[in-house]
Order: C-alpha cells, then sequence, then structure tokens
C-alpha cells in the first residue's frame, strides 16, 4: 500500500508488516536462515491461501502432506537417524514461522516432530531409534502423544489412570487418553502408562492400525486449533511387545525430559501465533479508512500496535535466550516453564489487542485474527497451564514445593 505526503502528493510505499523487530533471524547462521525462509515460502504459498477454509471446516489439509516432506524438516535439532539436524535455535524459528501463519500447523508439527519423535529420541534404544525415526523423520510414518487422559491433566506426574501389565514379553494397556493432536489418523502412538507392579510410568510404542483393543474417537465442536484433529484414545486389552516399550524410560522423571522440550516449543509456537495477529492487524490498519484516514495514523491505534510488537519482541528475546541454553545443555525444567507461561500470556494479550483494532471483522474468519485469537486459548492451557508452570517456577525460585 501507498499513502501520499503532507508536502508533494506523492505516493511513497507503507512498511511491510514485520514481527521481527530486532531481527532474531540473523542470529542463525546462512544455511539455517534459508530453512526458516523455505518454510516461510511454503507457509505463505501452499498454507495461507487455503488454511481459513480448514480451520472452518474443522479438518486437517492432507494435500499439503508431500509439500511438507519436501521441507526436508522432520528432526530439526535432531542428530543422525535421518533427521534434518541443526542448533535449537533453528527448531525453535521453524515452529514459530509455521506459527506465524497457523497455529494448528505448528501444533501438528510439534506433537509429531517434538512429542513423538522426541519421546524415542530421547527414550528410545538403539534399536528403537534406528527403526522408527528415519520413517518419522521423512513423514512416512506420523506419531502422537498420549499423556492426558480424560481425568487427568496436570496430575499426570503420579496420577495416570492408563496401566500397563506384563505378561511375558508382551505388555498389556488399559485406558483412556484425551485431546491427543494426530490420534484419529496418525500411523503411531506414545502412550505413557503406570506399570502396575512398580508404580513407575513408562512409555510405549503402539502401533495404531495394527494393534487391537486400540481405537480413536475424534473430538468434535472444539473453537480453538481446528485443524489439527485432536482424539480420545481407548485402549481395551491392548497387547503391546516388550520390544515397543521405551527402553531408556523408567519413570515420569522420564516423561518430564520429552515436556521439557514441548515447553520450549510451545513457547515459540505462541510468539509466533502473536507474530501473525499482529502482523494481519497491522495490514488492516494500513488499508482500513475511517473519517478519511487509516486507521493505522490514529493514536490509539499506533499505541496498540507499539503494545502488540513490545509483547513479540520481548517473548522473542527470552526464548532467543532460552535456545541458547539448551543448546549448551543448562536448560532447565524451570527455564522452559517461566518461557511457557510468560509467551503464551502474552500471545493472549496480543491476540485480544489485534481483535480490539479489527473491531466487528475481529471475529469474522475471513480477516485472519479471529483464527489467532481462538487459538491462543489451546496454548495457553496445552502442554501445562499457566498456573502449574508458575508453580515449577515457583519451586524453583523458593526452595519450596507447592504442589498439592
Amino acid at each position: 500500500m501507498t499513502v501520499a505526503t503532507k508536502d508533494t502528493k506523492q505516493p511513497r510505499p507503507l512498511p511491510a508488516p514485520n514481527s521481527d523487530f530486532y531481527d532474531i533471524l540473523s542470529t542463525l547462521p546462512a544455511e539455517e536462515v534459508a530453512v526458516v525462509k523455505q518454510v516461510r515460502a511454503f507457509m505463505e504459498g501452499k498454507v495461507a491461501p487455503i488454511i481459513t477454509k480448514y480451520w472452518v471446516d474443522d479438518a486437517f489439509p492432507f494435500e499439503l502432506l508431500p509439500a511438507l516432506k519436501d521441507l526436508n524438516i522432520g528432526g530439526v535439532a535432531m542428530k543422525g537417524y535421518g533427521c534434518r539436524g541443526g542448533s535449537s535455535l533453528l527448531f525453535g524459528l521453524v515452529a514459530m514461522e509455521l506459527a506465524r501463519f497457523d497455529v494448528s500447523i505448528a501444533t501438528f508439527f510439534g506433537v509429531h516432530n517434538g512429542l513423538a519423535m522426541g519421546s524415542i529420541y530421547l527414550g528410545g534404544s538403539e534399536e528403537q531409534k534406528q527403526k522408527w525415526l528415519p520413517p518419522m523423520a521423512r513423514w512416512d510414518k506420523i506419531g502422537c502423544f498420549g499423556l492426558t487422559e480424560p481425568l487427568v491433566g496436570s496430575g499426570a506426574s503420579g496420577g495416570l489412570l492408563t496401566t500397563a501389565k506384563r505378561e511375558g514379553n508382551t505388555w498389556v494397556l488399559n485406558g483412556q487418553k484425551r485431546w491427543i493432536g494426530n490420534s484419529p489418523w496418525c500411523d503411531i502412538s506414545i502412550i505413557w502408562a503406570k506399570d502396575v507392579a512398580d508404580k513407575q510410568v513408562k512409555g510405549f510404542i503402539v502401533e495404531n492400525k495394527t494393534t487391537p483393543g486400540f481405537s480413536v474417537e475424534k473430538i468434535q465442536n472444539k473453537i480453538a486449533l481446528k485443524v489439527v484433529q485432536n482424539g480420545e484414545i481407548t485402549m481395551k486389552d491392548c497387547r503391546v511387545p516388550e520390544a515397543n516399550r521405551l527402553q531408556g524410560d523408567m519413570s515420569f522423571h522420564d516423561t518430564a525430559r520429552v515436556l521439557k522440550m514441548t515447553r520450549f516449543l510451545v513457547a515459540w509456537e505462541a510468539t509466533g501465533c502473536a507474530m501473525g495477529a499482529y502482523e494481519n492487524a497491522l495490514k488492516y490498519a494500513q488499508e482500513r479508512l475511517q473519517f478519511g484516514k487509516p486507521i493505522g495514523s490514529f493514536q490509539l491505534v499506533q499505541d496498540l500496535l507499539a503494545k502488540m510488537l513490545a509483547n513479540i519482541t520481548a517473548s522473542q528475546c527470552l526464548i532467543g535466550r532460552m535456545a541458547q541454553l539448551q543448546a549448551n545443555g543448562k536448560l532447565t525444567d524451570a527455564h522452559a516453564a517461566l518461557a511457557k507461561a510468560f509467551t503464551t500470556a502474552k500471545c493472549r494479550e496480543t491476540v485480544a489487542w489485534a481483535r480490539e483494532l479489527l473491531g466487528g471483522n475481529g471475529i469474522a474468519a475471513d480477516y485472519n485474527v479471529g483464527r489467532f485469537f481462538a487459538d491462543a486459548e489451546a496454548l495457553y492451557s496445552y502442554e501445562g497451564t499457566y498456573q502449574m508452570q508458575n508453580l515449577i517456577v515457583g519451586k524453583a525460585v523458593t526452595g519450596f514445593s507447592a504442589f498439592v
């Protein structure tokens, strides 16, 4: 868009919406910058034109999977086993770039790459890594992560109701999992269950389509993350071989290693969600005319935009430092928890301002901002609520546990 200057009345170009105000992307090496730009081109060219319809229809765009495979981002930040590799910062920036256009696509990526692949990468035996990670890195096998249950969310560390009972070289799983992204159609599920013998949580690789007693019902009528297909898994005497038990996971402490990675990822997704809402709101403000002028020229609108950008920039700087800690092996549960809590809260605030800026159009999906506004609610709650994250931080800084 162009606007005439006061002095010459000649049109001049307006700044393009850019939420990377402190140029975080430039901190990557050139080859990793190229990966992020490739992801951006994919999202701009193939996802952005169709995603609103899929969001409204509560459907997943399966036709995008071949192009997604061509991006070669499976196994980002994982070494070997056919994985993409790269830095922790690249992992975060890829997730942020995906969420900048659609949080559901970013969540699909995070569940598969961060949770499912991450569980095998961190807790699997060498044989399990060799078997499962290469096809997952190629997106030939898609995974999900089954921890949350219908009656157990925040209390998963000690209260899982899904059980695992060993019978020779076989484990028998019984129970339910809920809100499991990708589960209605994916190939494998990482299921966490309490061993009836020692009462410890263990992880299992369940092959969805060939395991008797394993069923999934799609969750309907969501108001957020409508493109991601969430399901409720039911297991009735599912028999899983010992070879599919994650050999490095013997307690919930091992599960928590994966959750730390996930909180890391959600912080990037939340920041990307805020970026998407801000950039759409800014473009709208540059084009929407009231009283004969673009609303972007009004003081109150500029105040909103500046506050939104400040939230985004603060989040980017925090998670950029978090990626450095991760790369140096210094990232703690409390670091990840603080990042997840802060960025999702600031995302929630930012998308609300974006919706406010659009007025009535802010609730129409066609203007994009409403989609980010709704999806932010899921980010705020999943992978550990805001309050639970703060209790993790509180324990770290005070030395006292306030958990029930």
